[in-house]
């Protein structure tokens, strides 16, 4: 059966001359752990492309061969369930710096840079790839081609619903700072409320209120312009002490609030979550 629409018909439609040597790469790491950039990462290239993108372009451009040798672009997709894949973005190949260590073992890393022009379609686009013999790296060639088989609204698009609000600091970002979802933003601008940051390092809480005309948007945006501390005295000081610590933090609702309710009224609800909570199990907040 013919394909409805593939993956090259769709990247060439949006501009991606698919006359180029390209190739498609499916990311999905079943180890604990890996070496990126020189350190031992834990994690997946899921996470990391939702919560720390350097990490996940660390991964992509350092290889142990030469797989992307003679590689015009990139189309690079992380493995999902089963044989399905969702497409992150077009990466263009900029070159190549070739390492040689003690040992012996070679370290290939490529320099990319991402191809605008597929926003629209990144995080969206679902493909299968296959039997999952087949290699995560492939080119990508009229007879080699890949069947779109899903359109989605992406990872954050979709409001889920208050109750149902879990971000990490990449998320908060992502959605304020990057892409602006309308739905969000509308959601989050239309109430006030009372809201915790979990640190999953400390195993601490931060409860918070908020009070303004913006409602949880204004609040939150300054959480994300400021990677994660929003100017709270003992969150800032565990970001100045490592820039990266935001993200052992995620936020969610307690409580919705009016957004006209007073700074009194919305501290007064914040104090009781306090007290409720535990004080000691409230060790992030100062007051």
């Amino acid at each position: 059966m013919a394909k409805i629409l593939s993956i090259r018909e769709l990247l060439s439609l949006r501009g991606l001359d698919v006359n180029k040597r390209i190739k498609v790469v499916r990311h999905k790491d079943s180890r604990k752990e890996v070496i990126i950039r020189g350190k031992l990462e834990q994690g997946n290239p899921y996470d990391w492309y939702r919560y720390r993108r350097e990490l996940f372009i660390g991964y992509q451009s350092e290889q142990g061969k030469e797989v992307f040798k003679d590689v015009d672009y990139i189309v690079s997709f992380i493995g999902e369930h089963g044989t399905t894949a969702r497409f992150v973005g077009v990466y263009h190949i900029d070159g190549m710096n070739e390492t040689t260590f003690p040992d012996g073992s070679i370290c290939y890393d490529y320099q990319m840079s991402q191809v605008s022009g597929f926003e629209e379609l990144e995080e969206r686009i679902i493909i299968d790839w296959g039997s999952s013999a087949i290699s995560w790296h492939q080119w990508l060639t009229k007879d080699k081609d890949k069947e779109v088989i899903e359109i989605t609204p992406g990872f954050d698009n979709v409001f889920p619903g208050y109750e149902n609000v879990l971000l990490r600091l990449g998320d908060i970002q992502n959605i304020i700072l990057k892409k602006e979802y309308p739905e969000w933003k509308r959601m989050l601008s239309a109430v006030n409320c009372i809201y915790v940051i979990s640190d999953k390092k400390s195993k601490s809480l931060y409860i918070g209120s908020t009070y303004n005309q913006e409602g949880i948007w204004g609040r939150w945006k300054q959480y994300a312009e400021t990677d994660g501390h929003g100017h709270d005295i003992t969150l800032r000081e565990l970001c100045k002490a490592d820039p990266l610590y935001g993200n052992n933090f995620s936020w969610s609702i307690l409580e919705i609030l009016p957004l006209n309710i007073s700074q009194d009224e919305a501290v007064a609800i914040e104090t009781r979550y306090k007290n409720k909570l535990g004080r000691e199990v409230c060790s992030l907040n100062n007051n």
